[in-house]
């Protein structure tokens, strides 16, 4: 008898929170409060941002919200499926107020980043990269086995500062083996060579863009305020909301995936128990037949 899988109550409210999950939500009215809408000085400003420019007041442009929010969610969803797909999301920030932040959403939604330094080659040279975060994970190996103890106080110190080092630069991309599925930018004006090695290897762009940069080199641009520690967490949180929610969904269609698999391992078998018996029962008849006509012959 084929019986079929039927899902237990725990995996029905598991795929429930996976539909209903609930995400931090963007509104004109937090962005206004974190100061989104505050673009560069108008004097400063890029022309190619025309487009989302609202008005200037003050000698500040002002950027278009309304823009903003659709783009937010057009740049949310893109993440989101990178996720789902498997790929991971390197976020850069190295500006002093996008630090701390982009550390924090990093580690949150379990993505790469990079928030000291961005190392000239990190995408379009990672062979020598790789070179170095392999050389940063040996020392480590090294100085957690003890093996420092054997060394000169000195010699000691130096390999202790030589991990720090590193690891400013690349503790963030310290498991990347492969190339990422995205960037998240904060201020392409400043993270330029960023911009410029993802767009050469092909790798999409989701940034944060002011009004004095130029947004033809990003794939995702997202108007808004890329000095404000309040606009950088709001929007760096939906990004990272996005990320997680793509996870999420990906870790339920594997879920879903093994349990079909499953289902599906079964024997399919028409002969009953009673026919198994009836069927041993002739096999042992025709052996004594057999055995009788050897002794008669």
């Amino acid at each position: 008898m084929v019986q079929e899988a039927v899902p237990s109550q725990e995996d029905q409210q598991n795929e429930a929170v996976v539909d209903g999950m609930e995400q931090s939500a963007i509104t004109m009215k937090s962005l206004l409060e974190a100061g989104v809408h505050f673009g560069a000085q108008k004097r400063r400003w890029n022309p190619k941002m025309a487009q989302y420019i609202f008005t200037d007041r003050n000698g500040v442009h002002i950027i278009d919200l309304a823009q903003t929010l659709g783009l937010i969610e057009e740049a949310a969803n893109f993440l989101s499926g990178v996720a789902r797909e498997g790929g991971k999301t390197l976020i850069v920030g190295t500006k002093k107020q996008a630090q701390d932040t982009v550390i924090h959403e990093a580690e949150r939604s379990n993505s790469f980043y990079i928030a000291n330094r961005w190392l000239g080659g990190t995408l379009t040279n990672f062979r020598t990269i790789q070179s170095r975060i392999d050389y940063l994970v040996d020392l480590e190996t090294k100085r957690d086995n003890g093996e420092f103890a054997h060394l000169t106080k000195k010699e000691s110190l130096k390999r202790e500062e030589q991990i720090a080092k590193l690891n400013r630069n690349l503790g963030g991309i310290k498991d990347m083996t492969e190339m990422p599925g995205a960037l998240f930018i904060i201020d392409i004006g400043k993270e330029e060579i960023a911009v410029s090695e993802a767009v050469k290897v092909g790798i999409p762009i989701v940034a944060l863009v002011d009004s004095d940069c130029n947004p033809d080199m990003i794939d995702y641009p997202i108007p808004g305020n890329d000095d404000a520690i309040r606009a950088i967490r709001l929007i760096s949180a939906r990004m990272s909301d996005a990320i997680i929610e793509g996870q999420t969904h990906r870790l339920g269609e594997t879920d879903d995936e093994s349990s079909q698999s499953t289902a599906r391992m079964v024997t399919y078998s028409t002969v009953t128990e009673e026919d198994s018996l009836n069927s041993e029962n002739d096999g042992e008849s025709q052996s004594e037949k057999t055995h009788t006509s050897e002794e008669s012959s």
